[in-house]
């Protein structure tokens, strides 16, 4: 076994803290893994408070895992000793089932989440990326290209995918409108990888302190989405709208923005339900609603290679694993440009 320090939550009303426990020893399809960095994302807050009801303690959060390759088991192939690597939201799943055959592991009926879930190994919970080593199945190994900063690379893991995934599932392509609603750690990156396809790409923001930076990262046109008339410039434009965001609202705002057969796809969860959108608004058009989630290891690679092909990453601010806590609380009041990455090198101040 693989003695591992990291930082975990030991139930949902205490603070992350230095915490030891061991991996397993790679097996013959096993790749071990020295993390070096790992993004924060908001699903690592909502699980460690248990806001969603279902976490597991104690709990090692992260599943934006970027780090190098130290071990690999005898019939591993196409990964070697000193190679950059990722680990995005997934460790495992029932590799059978249709889901799986489809290269869609993320809706496998029997999946296995990078941390707070059951360890089919083990018995015991999956740890994430809060933590110095990982071990896992070569499957659910990325590799990651040396035309990508390794840090900026990290919340590709999830925020990339979770964005990237229902832009080609729609087939966004040259020429089409899409909208971004939400400029934050998931609607920056859509903004800048709809913009790679050759989207025209409008931002959807309720701040109007948000329309630089927004212009910045791509967005061609910016909407605040409380002025009325602005958003009404735009009725029945959008061939695709892409919302990150994850608190209740009225969808009917941006659902009669859509043209004929248009979509909004939901990427938030927000912790209520949003109000009953207007049936008329889906049927007089064909329009839908949509949702999607993170996607399977093949097209993660593939987003990664985009990503690199592009050279698109995430803007960070890197942080001590010891700042994890304070950066909760910068999270829930959005105070970062878009997404904290934790150097794990700072682990070695606990060891």
């Amino acid at each position: 076994m693989l003695k591992t320090h990291g930082f975990a939550a030991q139930n949902a009303h205490t603070p992350l803290a230095p915490f030891s426990f061991e991996r397993r020893d790679p097996g013959p399809n096993d790749i071990q893994i020295k993390i070096l960095f790992c993004g924060v994302c908001h699903s690592d807050l909502h699980q460690t408070r248990d806001e969603w009801g279902f976490s597991r303690f104690p709990m090692v959060p992260g599943h934006e895992i970027i780090g190098t390759v130290t071990a690999i088991g005898n019939v591993v192939t196409g990964f070697s000793i000193g190679q950059t690597v990722g680990v995005g939201c997934l460790v495992d799943s029932c590799r059978v089932c249709p889901d799986c055959k489809d290269n869609l592991e993320q809706f496998c009926n029997a999946p296995t989440f990078t941390y707070n879930s059951e360890d089919k190994i083990s018995g015991g919970n999956t740890y994430g990326g809060y933590s110095s080593q990982i071990v896992v199945d070569q499957h659910f190994v990325l590799r990651i290209s040396d035309k990508l900063d390794p840090a900026a690379a990290a919340p590709l893991l999830c925020a990339g995918i979770t964005t990237y995934s229902p832009l080609r599932h729609w087939q966004i392509s040259k020429g089409d409108k899409v909208g971004i609603v939400g400029l934050g750690g998931l609607g920056h990156m859509g903004v800048k990888l709809a913009r790679a396809m050759g989207a025209h790409v409008v931002l959807f923001t309720s701040s109007a302190s948000k329309v630089d930076d927004a212009k910045r990262l791509g967005a061609h046109e910016i909407v605040i989405s409380k002025d009325t008339d602005a958003m009404q410039q735009h009725l029945l434009s959008f061939d695709f709208i892409l919302n990150t965001v994850a608190a209740v609202h009225n969808l009917d705002s941006y659902t009669e923005l859509l043209k004929r057969d248009g979509t909004l796809c939901l990427v938030g969860i927000p912790d209520q339900p949003h109000p009953s959108p207007s049936v008329g608004n889906l049927i007089f058009k064909r329009r839908q609603i949509a949702g999607s989630l993170i996607g399977g290891i093949k097209e993660t690679q593939e987003m990664l290679d985009f990503c690199a092909e592009h050279h698109i990453v995430s803007d960070i601010e890197i942080i001590p694993i010891q700042k994890i806590n304070e950066a909760y609380e910068r999270m829930l009041l959005s105070d970062v440009k878009y997404r904290f990455v934790i150097d794990l090198a700072s682990l070695d101040a606990n060891v």
